[in-house]
């Protein structure tokens, strides 16, 4: 029981790294850009992801790289 509080503990804490960067980028007024190539981030990937740093493209490439290389 105890490490399933303990997780959930960590989800929220990534969770709130995940809003603050979010909310650095829109003080910056750089939110909604990709971190990666620097191409607008789609609307619905960001109503779906509000802290998304990457366009879908750039986070499919990662994704498809992590796999590959485990």
């Amino acid at each position: 029981t105890g490490e399933v509080v303990d997780a959930l503990g960590n989800e929220a804490r990534e969770e709130m790294v995940k809003i603050t960067a979010a909310l650095r980028r829109i003080d910056a007024d750089e939110y909604g850009i990709c971190i990666e190539c620097g191409a607008e981030i789609n609307h619905g990937r960001l109503e779906a992801h509000p802290y998304a740093r990457k366009c879908i493209d750039c986070a499919r490439f990662d994704e498809h790289r992590k796999a590959h290389t485990l």
